[in-house]
């Protein structure tokens, strides 16, 4: 896995070159779905990035390729009490799909070496040990049939910034920036510290990471709806 640091983030793709190649990838995924629920192979998406660097898009895409039946989108906050009473990847677990079916992780069990590990919400010990942990449970879901992929959304800092700017000035925008959004960007180095680590140690043969530059979001949604296509094709082989 490359560093962040190290990842081009000068890809482009003209506007009606997207909208042609998106129209085409939808309708093939829709087509793969369907054979997916015949064969019942599961599918999990986890998706991790900056804030501001299109998830919420990239998802609707990939959503409005699926039938909504056979589908689920779990955005993922700060866990509830419930929940922290039990062992962190029990959220997780709870949703795992059932055969042929599949679900989308808006954020996902990745916190726990990213935001817990930056913020000092979680004893190093434990969050060290999580690296371990977290393959484990990716091993028995692929050994289990499913197919896992996992996707982080990379955008530079100053785009960033444009992006949290925009969302300020623009009404119907204000709702996707808060305060947390500033904190969390005033300790962009520390958070990519702790992803390149998380690369490199859990970016494994089964689960591989794959680092998406979303400088332009038509790029980056085409980039995951090919990567998406192509894992449905090999498992359908």
């Amino acid at each position: 896995m490359p560093l962040l640091s190290e990842v081009p983030l000068d890809k482009e793709i003209e506007t009606d070159e997207y909208r042609k190649e998106l129209k085409e990838l939808q309708n093939r995924l829709g087509e793969l779905h369907n054979r997916l629920y015949r064969k019942k192979v599961p599918v999990i998406i986890a998706y991790e990035g900056w804030d501001a660097a299109g998830k919420g898009g990239n998802i609707k895409r990939i959503a409005g390729a699926l039938d909504p039946r056979g589908y689920e989108v779990h955005p993922i906050a700060s866990p509830e009490p419930h929940e922290k009473a039990r062992h962190y990847l029990w959220r997780f677990w709870r949703h795992i799909p059932r055969a042929g079916f599949i679900t989308i992780y808006d954020r996902s069990w990745y916190g726990r070496v990213l935001v817990e590990r930056v913020e000092k919400l979680t004893p190093k010990e434990d969050w060290a040990r999580a690296y371990a942990e977290i393959n484990h449970f990716e091993h028995q879901l692929t050994n289990n049939g499913n197919i896992l992929l996992k996707f982080w959304l990379h955008i530079s800092p100053e785009e960033q910034l444009r992006r949290f700017r925009e969302r300020e000035a623009i009404p119907w925008k204000r709702y996707k920036i808060t305060d947390e959004d500033w904190r969390n960007r005033d300790k962009w180095p520390e958070y990519a510290r702790a992803a390149d680590e998380m690369f490199l140690r859990t970016s494994t043969e089964d689960a591989p990471w794959h680092v998406v530059p979303a400088e332009n979001k038509k790029y980056a949604r085409l980039m995951v709806l090919r990567i998406y296509r192509d894992a449905l094709k090999r498992a359908l082989r």
